[in-house]
Formats: C-alpha cells, sequence, structure tokens
C-alpha cells in the first residue's frame, strides 16, 4: 500500500492575517516584522492549523492575535515553557516563540537559557529594541550604558546584555540577526525554519516613541553599506560596497579590517563557534560593521526527540494497565459497613 502523503493546501500573505485590528504605534518597526513574517509563512509550505505562535509580556507579544494560526499570549518571560509543554504534546506542531528583550532576558532569561540548551525544535524571535516599550520606556536589559529612562533618569550604568552572545553561550545550535525593514528578513526566518531544533533569531525592531533610531548607525541608508555585514556560508566576508573584509590578527587574537582584496579575508564558517562569538561581538567603533543574517549554525538532536525516544524505550514491551498503575503502592479499599439493625 502507497503511503498516503498529506497535501498542505497553497497559502497567501492574507490568509496569514488574523481579522484582528493590529495595535502598535504608527511607525513601530512590529509592523514590518509581522508583514515579513506574513509574507514568508506561504514560503514554507506549512498549515495554519499546525502552526504555533507563542509569546510572553511586551509590545511584540501582541504578535499571536495578528497571525490566523494557533497561538498563546502568555505570561512575562514565559513563552519558552509553554512553548515547550506545545511541542512536547504534539511533536508535529511548528512552533514559533515570539519576544522582547526585556520579556526574553530579564524576567524570562531563566527559561529562555533552558530553551536554548535543550534545544527544542522552535523559532525563537527576539525584537530588540533596547527599551521597555509597553510599560512606557524605562530601560531594558540590552539598554546602552547612559540610556535616559523613567528609571534611569541620570542614565543607565548597567553594561547592556548581548542577546546573541547569551543565545551562543547557553548552547543555541542557531544563531542569526537581522533588521525590522529590511527586505533580507524573510531569508533568515526561512533559513531559522529550515534548521531542525531551536533557532534564535534577534531583530533591530526600532521603537519610535520611547528609543527612535538607536540603530541608526547602521541601518540609516546613509550608513548601511559601510556597516552592515551580511553573512553567507562559504563567502568571503565583505561589506562597504565590496572594498572592505575582515581578517584575523592572530598577534592580537582579533578580528581586523583589510582591503576586500587581501587574500587573508576570512570566508564564513557556519559551524565555527569562535569565530561566530568574535562576529557576535566585533565593536561598534573602529570602523566595523554589524554581523547579520546567518552567525552560527550547528545542528544537534532536539530536546523533543530525545523525550520521545525515551518514552518509547522505556515503554516497549509494556503492557498498559491503568488499574494496576491505581492500585501500585500502597493502596486500599473501603468497604461498606453493613447497616444497623
Amino acid at each position: 500500500m502507497n503511503e498516503i502523503t498529506k497535501i498542505i493546501p497553497s497559502t497567501t500573505a492574507k490568509d496569514w492575517a488574523s481579522d484582528q485590528e493590529v495595535r502598535w504605534c504608527p511607525g513601530c518597526g512590529d509592523y514590518a516584522v509581522l508583514k515579513a513574517v506574513q509574507r514568508t509563512m506561504p514560503d514554507l509550505g506549512v498549515a495554519r492549523e499546525n502552526t504555533v505562535f507563542v509569546s510572553g509580556i511586551g509590545c511584540s507579544s501582541r504578535f499571536p492575535y495578528y497571525m490566523a494560526s494557533y497561538g498563546f499570549h502568555t505570561i512575562h518571560g514565559r513563552a519558552p515553557a509553554v512553548a515547550t509543554g506545545v511541542k512536547l504534546a504534539n511533536p508535529e506542531l511548528d512552533v514559533w516563540i515570539i519576544t522582547g528583550d526585556g520579556d526574553a532576558l530579564s524576567i524570562g532569561g531563566n527559561h529562555t537559557m533552558h530553551l536554548l540548551r535543550r534545544n527544542l525544535d522552535c523559532q525563537f524571535l527576539l525584537f530588540n529594541n533596547e527599551i521597555y516599550g509597553l510599560t512606557k520606556g524605562q530601560y531594558s536589559p540590552t539598554s546602552r550604558i547612559g540610556t535616559r529612562s523613567p528609571s534611569t533618569p541620570f542614565g543607565s550604568v548597567d553594561r547592556p546584555a548581548n542577546p546573541c552572545s547569551f543565545a551562543l553561550g547557553a548552547g543555541a545550535r542557531f544563531i542569526a540577526r537581522a533588521i525590522d525593514v529590511h527586505k533580507a528578513l524573510p531569508d533568515v526566518l526561512k533559513a531559522a525554519h529550515a534548521h531542525k531544533g531551536a533557532s534564535f533569531v534577534e531583530i533591530f525592531q526600532n521603537c519610535v516613541v520611547y528609543n527612535d533610531d538607536v540603530f541608526a548607525s547602521f541601518t540609516a541608508k546613509e550608513f548601511a553599506s559601510e556597516r552592515q555585514l551580511w553573512l553567507k556560508a562559504g563567502e568571503k566576508m565583505i561589506f562597504s560596497g565590496g572594498t572592505k573584509g575582515l581578517s584575523f590578527d592572530r598577534d592580537r587574537m582579533a578580528l581586523t579590517i583589510v582591503d576586500a582584496t587581501d587574500p587573508a579575508v576570512l570566508v564564513h564558517d557556519l559551524k565555527n563557534r569562535t569565530l561566530a562569538q568574535l562576529l557576535i561581538e566585533m565593536p561598534a567603533t573602529a570602523g566595523f560593521p554589524v554581523a547579520l543574517g546567518v552567525i552560527y549554525e550547528d545542528p544537534a538532536p532536539t530536546f523533543e526527540s530525545a523525550v520521545i525516544e525515551q518514552n518509547r524505550a522505556v515503554s516497549e514491551g509494556k503492557k498498559v494497565d491503568l488499574q494496576a498503575l491505581v492500585a501500585k503502592g500502597q493502596s486500599w479499599q473501603v468497604e461498606k459497613e453493613p447497616r444497623a439493625e
């Protein structure tokens, strides 16, 4: 008998847009990310009824309402925990986690770390605007030193967290970066979805109200060519309109900028974890660009596959007997006492 293959109907971006009114501040970068995701979903060949978006708390966490799929708007920082439950209950589901820098790296830092180290098969999209937008502009874990906000009126003195560095340290096997309004965002989303395991994607997202243009030094059109390095596996790391490249200075054990024609220009190796760390933490000064695209990918067995295999091995050859399970250990039966005459 031939195996029956389920045919997934083709969809369009409109099919993935819900009937809910999208409510973000005018000009918010979240709009661009939402549209990018809705345009990308048809290209993935997935079914809406098998797709789940899980979010925590924050501006970005309204995302599930705007997708015509299943979704959970959970509690602050706990989206990874809920997503883990969803994936273990039905491993066939396509799970996306939508979160922000405060939601994922402050109250949710512990949950984010464990989801990445376990390598749950999901797409983890972290919207980083370096501020708490929903609660009116307090500084967040990724806010830069000197950030003035209602909670840091004299300027933040905290050293900011680096989301991708955090992910790499937690054991993530796929790490990427993108920009909310950049045309390459759908390609990054497709690469994340193709990866089997936890795909961590940091999206630089502009908050027009509380932290406008915080990323303008590399996202603005006049700086994009000079400051953006879009990585491609197996290709040389060249930027600045094809005139500059990255090399490795063995004396200083650090990346250095060289002419694009220099034979020492590095070729991007997705599985090189050390190189990934150097790219993630390139200095924001001295003419260095910002590494974008897929920075690191080295697949490993997923968490849910290990759980499923363990359950199969433990239950193999055993007979299902609910009554025996209930009566196991210390149990007793209460007999009905005879009625007195």
